[in-house]
């Protein structure tokens, strides 16, 4: 469903954005959709290239047809600039002049603070060949900078509107940190349960013979310990870790999960318990009719003879 926003009741919305002689439609279109993204909603155009309106630019907007269907054109900057009381003008190079610098987050709060005492702001973007010009720029109250390259110091016109709209949103939030959705909220594992998990382990280890050399194995395990027992891990970490160690304990290639239970890997069973089971399944699998104690007819020392 489109999103409509009253026209009239644009300044509710945060600065107005003021392109200079945009040549492109889809430059537009794509100042729109940042703006859009980012809860602005009035687009100002200073004698636009290839006039207005423009398909180019609503396809670009990709949706944000109602930034593209409130965009006012006016014949000079000074026209677009006349209802607004403070306008950053953005530019990469240095001026001449005595204004105001600032970087895009201070210029994102300085925003925030005049629209919070009800002053209509605006936000300049010149020419995306080679931007504003110095008199352009003279029009505005305070210049906004962006940290990039100075070897490639060039925006798109577009990235430049994402930067700032980025900034203004944020200004407004209680915390800037915040973000629409986070990850899950998990309990932190207790001392117990980190303790717990150390000792399974350790026990798995040991009886696989992991501590080697015998007079290593301290070392060894204060390492392993100082790993396992850190703070950060949840509850829910723990029972995947565990469950890991478990499955490597009980299962190896040559009794993989399937082949019925851990405990009937003779490997696992004390020396005496697998000779037993050994003798068993010599007997189990023994040919019908087959005695030892019974000699075979017709053998030495026997009636037969």
């Amino acid at each position: 469903m489109p999103i409509t926003k009253d026209p009239d009741n644009a300044s509710a919305a945060g600065p107005a954005i003021i392109l200079v002689e945009p040549q492109l439609g889809e430059n537009i279109g794509m100042v729109a959709r940042a703006m859009a993204n980012f809860g602005l909603a009035e687009l100002r155009l200073v004698n636009p290239r290839d006039g207005w309106p423009s398909e180019k630019a609503r396809a670009a907007a990709s949706r944000a047809d109602h930034v593209i269907d409130a965009v006012k054109v006016f014949d000079d900057l000074a026209s677009a600039l006349a209802d607004l009381n403070f306008v950053f003008a953005t530019t990469a190079r240095q001026r001449d002049g005595f204004k105001t610098v600032r970087g895009p987050v201070e210029a994102g709060r300085v925003l925030r603070a005049r629209h919070g005492i009800g002053q209509r702001t605006g936000i300049l973007f010149g020419r995306e060949r080679f931007g504003l010009y110095n008199d352009e720029v003279g029009l505005a109250d305070e210049i906004v900078t962006f940290p990039v390259d100075p070897d490639f110091s060039s925006l798109n016109i577009a990235q430049a509107a994402l930067l700032m709209s980025y900034e203004w949103m944020k200004s407004g939030l209680e915390d800037e940190t915040r973000t629409n959705f986070s990850g899950p909220d998990m309990k932190p594992a207790s001392k117990e349960e980190l303790h717990g998990l150390f000792a399974y382990l350790e026990g798995a280890l040991e009886a696989r013979g992991y501590f080697r050399p015998a007079p290593k194995k301290p070392k060894m395990v204060d390492n392993l310990r100082a790993v396992l027992t850190r703070a950060g891990f949840a509850e829910p970490e723990l029972k995947v870790l565990r469950g890991i160690i478990s499955s490597l304990d009980r299962f190896s290639p040559a009794m993989p999960r399937g082949d019925g239970s851990p405990g009937d890997d003779p490997r696992r069973l004390p020396a005496a318990a697998r000779a037993a089971k050994a003798e068993a399944d010599r007997q189990a699998h023994r040919p019908a009719g087959d005695d030892e104690d019974t000699p075979p007819l017709g053998g030495k020392g026997t009636d037969n003879d």
